[in-house]
């Protein structure tokens, strides 16, 4: 099966981080979650959202964006932002991919869209609108890398 890493960085809304853990747990994708929140993880609406997966992730947390680099030096990064040009269905995910996704209400620091245009990627929407929600962008994203892999092991 296709390994997949989904990142949030400094998510803020926990029903969206609650529903990013319930597709990384159906999926098999390993979560990493990147410090500061904008909730507690034991906030009541971030476990409702996620259901009953939580024993089913595979999740990893992380004091800032320095400390995920430093534990994931040889990660493939793959920045998902409105401000990116490249289409992300014209991207091959390789196994074992990080996908990168930043907070809801600014996005990831555009040092790192511009300092790796060639691993931005944006998902396409109507220009006079701004973004799709935060877990439903990381849905579409995981589901074209799962589709690139055959859904290995998916029913």
């Amino acid at each position: 099966m296709k390994k997949i890493n989904i990142v949030l960085y400094e998510p803020e809304i926990p029903q969206n981080t609650g529903n990013i853990s319930r597709t990384a747990a159906v999926t098999g994708a390993a979560l990493h979650l990147i410090k500061p929140f904008g909730f507690e993880i034991s906030d009541r609406t971030l476990k409702r959202a996620g259901l009953d997966y939580w024993d089913k992730l595979e999740i990893t947390y992380y004091e800032n964006f320095a400390d995920f680099m430093e534990r994931n030096p040889e990660a493939e990064l793959y920045f998902f932002s409105a401000h990116a040009e490249k289409n992300y269905a014209e991207v091959d995910y390789p196994d074992g991919c990080y996908l990168v996704f930043g907070k809801e209400t600014a996005g990831l620091p555009r040092e790192l869209i511009e300092s790796n245009p060639e691993r931005a990627v944006r998902i396409p929407m109507r220009k006079t609108l701004r973004c799709l929600n935060l877990s439903n962008a990381v849905a579409v994203a995981v589901y074209e890398a799962l589709r690139q892999g055959g859904f290995e092991e998916l029913e």
